[in-house]
């Protein structure tokens, strides 16, 4: 096959040297340089990255701990007009029943004085009447003489006997 010369051997080798002295003093530094902060900054990235998901696991953790809160708050909250509304029921009912009390009484009263006021107008009346039928009976009696004086006679016979 081929077989490589020794000259071209040696000028190889000469130009593969000069190429790496000039690689390593100019290009191999940098090369390093750049792989090493490209190494340093993917870690930095990693790192960021792991604190980012602690960091969004405590915020969840938060989340959770305030929705936990506000739930607990909104029903002592409810709890609170539950009871609230309760009480305002059971006072108007008990303002009811006190009104209700006033307006029984009131109407107690009121059918008491009506109820007297008729009785005196019924005795008023009764009292007329009565006097009416005395007069009337009484000009029946005294109309005749002789009746007259049979009443007074019976009068005087009761007045001596009591």
């Amino acid at each position: 096959m081929l077989t490589p010369e020794i000259g071209l051997i040696f000028w190889t080798t000469i130009a593969f040297g000069v190429l790496f002295f000039v690689l390593s003093k100019y290009a191999w530094k940098p090369i390093l340089k750049s792989v090493n902060d490209r190494e340093s900054s993917i870690k930095d990235a990693l790192d960021q990255a792991e604190k980012a998901r602690l960091e969004m696991e405590n915020l969840q953790a938060d989340n959770e701990r305030i929705l936990k809160e506000a739930r607990a708050e909104r029903e002592a909250m409810l709890k609170e007009a539950r009871e609230l509304k309760a009480k305002m029921i059971a006072d108007a009912k008990d303002e009811a029943q006190t009104q209700a009390s006033k307006m029984i009484e009131q109407a107690q009263t009121a059918i008491e004085g009506e109820k007297k006021a008729a009785m005196a107008e019924l005795k008023s009346h009764v009292a007329g009447l009565a006097v009416d039928i005395a007069e009337k009976v009484v000009r029946d009696e005294l109309s005749n003489k002789d009746k007259q004086i049979q009443l007074v006679e019976s009068m005087l016979g009761d007045a001596a006997l009591n």
